[in-house]
């Protein structure tokens, strides 16, 4: 059974879908301290089931994630002298938000992101590093990084110019600008852009999708995905090879062969 550690993260898993949902409303869902150790603990759980087909990623009230908990920063700061002990601070931070980071590009499991309201610094990052993303809209976007005087995090530079092509990084980036849901689709930071009401009626129809397609294909696609950009045409090709091949050796490849033939819908395991 999928916990969390703590009521910063709310944790709900139902029909083969975990939705994971951040609990902050009152500060805009922030990310601190408590928000960081959950979903490491969680993103581990999830690496470690075979009963989860997706992952929801949202916030909880009207905002994705409104970045770093700026406040607890402040009181840090104010209650500290010595530029060791802020560095100690935040290296073992950043260390743990990484690792999430990372965890959640190694899940088999695709994760879907559902925005409302705000996604700025952390919380744009969250959508970055999702497989895939809806947002209503009215959301909106920056990674605000500059507004405070850091460099990004959370992968940020690493997905983004990836996303969005070199130049574009640079501007989202260095000048911190907000901008709005019909912005974010046309430069592919999210998926799909839907009115308010209709956003949980599509993420059930993608849901439906994912969950109803062979769990084994899914994740050796995202694992082919993941590592083309870092791969070279012969080395994307062996691994297109591997990977089609464990896929013909599982129940599913026979299943959905047959299920083409016989022009029915498949059922995976």
């Amino acid at each position: 059974m999928l916990t969390s550690l703590n009521n910063s993260i709310l944790v709900e898993a139902s029909n083969n879908v975990c939705n994971i949902t951040f609990n902050r409303p009152k500060s805009f869902n922030a990310l601190n301290w408590d928000m960081v150790k959950a979903l490491l603990d969680i993103t581990i759980q999830l690496k470690n089931t075979t009963e989860i087909r997706a992952v929801v990623l949202r916030g909880a009230g009207k905002n994705f994630m409104a970045g770093g908990d700026i406040k607890g920063f402040k009181t840090f700061l104010n209650g500290t002298t010595t530029a060791s002990a802020i560095q100690s601070e935040f290296e073992g931070e950043l260390e743990e938000i990484h690792k999430v980071i990372y965890n959640m590009r190694m899940l088999p499991i695709p994760i879907i992101a559902i925005i409302r309201g705000a996604a700025a610094g952390a919380g744009l990052s969250f959508v970055l590093a999702s497989d895939l993303a809806l947002c209503t809209e009215k959301a909106f976007f920056t990674l605000a990084y500059s507004r405070i005087g850091t460099s990004p995090d959370g992968g940020s530079t690493f997905f983004l110019p990836r996303n969005v092509g070199l130049k574009r990084a640079m501007e989202i980036a260095l000048l911190s600008n907000r901008f709005d849901a019909q912005k974010a689709f046309e430069l592919g930071l999210v998926n799909y852009m839907v009115a308010d009401e209709e956003i949980e009626n599509e993420t059930s129809i993608l849901l439906k999708k994912i969950t109803q397609s062979s769990a084994v294909a899914l994740a050796e696609t995202k694992k082919l995905l993941n590592n083309s950009l870092s791969a070279n045409l012969t080395e994307q090709l062996n691994a297109e090879t591997k990977a089609f091949v464990n896929c013909c050796t599982h129940p599913d490849f026979y299943e959905g062969v047959s299920a083409f033939v016989e022009k029915r819908e498949p059922l995976f395991e």
